[in-house]
């Protein structure tokens, strides 16, 4: 948990366990200097500060206005960030993208009426619901591919109250309506939050 802290960001919450080293390696083995690598779910912008340092393009989408602001800070100048909803991926993307690198926004099977891709400020969260819009942005992301680009997921299953959500599973069922999986890398971390009961990178390929 030490190396995971040391990590994250410093505006971040305990709750980012998606690190640098994991969007390093991700980046290596995927994308080339110079290609496009897309986060729609930008968050803290750790997926586009590591790919415009490994010298890659990096592109991302921010629903929050001050978190769009604050990644501009982290690039100094570099990379692109829109102000938008990754719910409008395909309409705010205007080019081709080799590598997407993601982290969607988490949200538990029951007792979690706050919705996650309303950055959690609304109260109309259903799970159902979630992972039909999660189906939407990866169509689209999956549109906006390059033949035989990835798309990368880190994505984990939780407990909550007693409570399972396999979300890991559930939302590569999504997307592999979209695109060929190829693998998935379970992620052992020394001591884990306690609600993330298994933690993923989940990988799949634009085949047609």
């Amino acid at each position: 948990m030490d190396d995971l802290v040391s990590e994250r960001y410093a505006e971040a919450d305990e709750n980012v366990h998606f690190t640098e080293n994991l969007a390093e390696t991700v980046i290596a083995e995927y994308s080339l200097p110079g290609q496009l690598v897309l986060d729609p779910f930008a968050g803290f912008g750790t997926t586009l500060v590591v790919a415009e340092r490994m010298g890659r393009s990096g592109l991302g989408i921010e629903l929050l206005p001050e978190r769009a602001e604050m990644i501009r800070r982290r690039l100094d100048g570099a990379g692109e960030v829109i102000d938008g909803d990754a719910r409008e991926v395909a309409t705010l993307v205007a080019r081709p993208v080799d590598l997407c690198l993601t982290s969607p926004p988490y949200m538990t099977l029951k007792n979690h009426p706050e919705n996650p891709l309303n950055a959690y400020e609304t109260l109309d969260g259903d799970y159902q619901t979630y992972l039909g819009e999660l189906d939407r942005i990866f169509g689209q992301v999956a549109g906006l591919l390059r033949p035989w680009g990835h798309l990368v997921l880190n994505v984990g299953n939780m407990i909550d109250d007693g409570v399972a959500t396999t979300l890991a599973w559930d939302v590569g069922a999504i997307v592999g309506r979209h695109l060929t999986f190829r693998q998935e890398t379970f992620l052992c971390w020394d001591e884990q939050p306690e609600w993330l009961t298994g933690d993923y990178c989940l990988v799949f390929q634009k085949t047609g």
